[in-house]
């Protein structure tokens, strides 16, 4: 009974030995991945290598003006205060129909009606409601943008309201490719140089990050009724940026 036991034993520890000594030898890490622990922690090639960021730029000219525009009425009554805001939001949109803005072009921003309060002594009284209306429009024609602003500012009287103007490009995505480009090459000029002064030869990229596209250009512009006409505009130019960051190995 007791050497049948002995024997049992003795084949339990040889089976795990085997199976110990299999998993050892068929042990293997994924391509990018090191055998190299500290603690139980498995170190990642990712770790090492050369890290760049690398920036693209490219400057354009707008082809479209983005107009923030609107009224904003104040009256004693909400009612009042909404047929103001109606009546000159009417004027305002004939304006841009004139000028053959399409209503896909045409968005509203935002619509609010809030009470005004008057404080006096610690004590508060609504003395009144203020309507406020306020639509993007994307202008194509954007030689049309100053007679716009002053025709808008005209129509809507007292009541109108130009938040901000801005100009950007209808669609970038033309100018993609080259801004990549241009941040890959400046990645790899960064890469190259650091191999140099490291005296390491520089290898394939092991990893590639694309950051977004960036297209910054706005100005802020408030117009009162009072402007006076013929409004000059210059949007000037604008500029695309993107970045890249990438992992280079080395030898």
């Amino acid at each position: 009974m007791g050497r049948k036991l002995l024997l049992a034993i003795g084949l339990s520890l040889a089976v795990i030995g085997i199976g110990v000594t299999g998993c050892t030898g068929d042990l293997t890490f994924p391509e990018g991945q090191s055998a190299v622990t500290e603690g139980s922690i498995i170190l990642s090639q990712q770790n090492t290598g050369i890290w760049v960021s690398g920036e693209g730029k490219v400057s354009l000219v707008p082809d479209v003006t983005i107009l923030n525009l609107g009224v904003e009425a104040q009256k004693t009554t909400v009612a009042k205060a909404q047929a103001a805001a109606a009546e000159a939001m009417v004027e305002i949109m004939a304006v841009l129909d004139g000028y053959n803005i399409a209503e896909k072009d045409i968005k509203t921003h935002s619509f609010s009606i809030y009470p005004v309060w008057d404080w006096d002594n610690g004590e508060s009284e609504i003395i009144g409601y203020r309507v406020s209306n306020m639509v993007t429009v994307k202008i194509r024609q954007m030689d049309d943008t100053g007679a716009i602003i002053d025709a808008v500012a005209e129509a809507g009287g007292d009541y109108t309201r130009i938040n901000s103007i801005s100009f950007t490009v209808d669609d970038p995505t033309a100018y993609y490719e080259e801004v990549r480009e241009e941040a890959m090459a400046d990645a790899k000029a960064k890469a190259e140089q650091l191999a140099d002064l490291a005296e390491v030869s520089l290898g394939k990229p092991t990893y590639i990050n694309e950051g977004s596209v960036f297209a910054p250009i706005y100005r802020d512009y408030y117009l009162a009724a009072e402007a006076a006409p013929g409004t000059p505009i210059s949007p000037g130019e604008t500029e695309i940026s993107l970045t890249v960051q990438v992992v280079y190995n080395i030898g």
